[in-house]
């Protein structure tokens, strides 16, 4: 039986298969604004590209990948650091906290657990909010400078990845609860690197290297409550106003 031109089979996939990345997808797909679909493959989000395979470069290069934005502090980006011929590198370092706070707690002899590291994350997403949001802001300016399709991403593409994919959905008006789907993706994609932080106990590692409603929950509450919701935060924060976000949906959303 002869194949029809539009069979499902020819739908965008969301999660790319890479030898390197196990978290690289794409934020297309989701309906935003006035029922418009956010356009596929213009805008990706990932874990760190520091291990891609040179047919994963081919995959990237075949998408039109041409911006790679880097959510990892020095030390991180330092550690593994990459360049992908054709693809412009902006490092938009936000430092990890967590693991910081972690050791801290370990010091003082208390023994960390689950419910600790759940603070923890929550306290983490709090500060993407106030103290981070000039990085957030810079990705929306890329984004508006031009839609050449884009990767950001942090070391398990997660959390400073994940809270940025959730404002550039949400600023595109996707809905929340779409929007924390795709944030829990990750639970389903992400491959924890063997051996990272095997000095602690395995439900502690379980929450630190996953995600979980609460930890964008506290974020997005904190915007809720601070600057009474996502729109006047995109606005007063991060500078993204009326006519950016029309710019902004006119280069990222189309008609179905």
């Amino acid at each position: 039986m002869q194949q029809q031109p539009h069979a499902p089979s020819a739908r965008p996939t969301r999660s790319l298969p890479l030898t390197g990345a196990t978290n690289f997808r794409d934020l297309g797909g989701y309906i935003g604004h006035r029922g418009q679909q956010v356009k596929w493959r213009r805008i990706f989000r990932s874990d760190h590209l520091a291990a891609l395979t040179p047919q994963d470069q081919a995959l990237l290069a075949e998408l039109g990948v041409a911006r790679a934005v880097d959510f990892r502090g020095q030390a991180e980006s330092a550690a593994h650091a990459y360049a992908l011929p054709g693809v412009a590198y902006h490092p938009l370092a936000i430092e990890p906290t967590v693991i910081q706070r972690a050791l801290d707690l370990q010091r003082t002899g208390r023994q960390l657990t689950a419910q600790d590291a759940v603070g923890l994350m929550q306290e983490t997403y709090l500060g993407f909010v106030h103290d981070n949001a000039p990085r957030f802001a810079e990705l929306f300016r890329l984004l508006l400078a031009s839609d050449a399709p884009t990767v950001f991403h942090c070391t398990a593409g997660k959390d400073r990845t994940g809270f940025a994919a959730a404002l550039i959905l949400l600023a595109l008006g996707v809905p929340r609860d779409v929007v924390m789907h795709d944030y829990l993706l990750t639970n389903a994609l992400y491959q924890r690197p063997p051996g990272m932080g095997s000095h602690a106990p395995e439900e502690v590692l379980r929450v630190l290297w996953r995600v979980q409603e609460e930890f964008l929950d506290a974020a997005l509450h904190r915007v809720d409550n601070d600057y009474g919701g996502v729109q006047p935060y995109l606005v007063d924060v991060l500078g993204v106003d009326a006519a950016a976000q029309k710019e902004l949906a006119g280069r990222y959303l189309q008609a179905v």
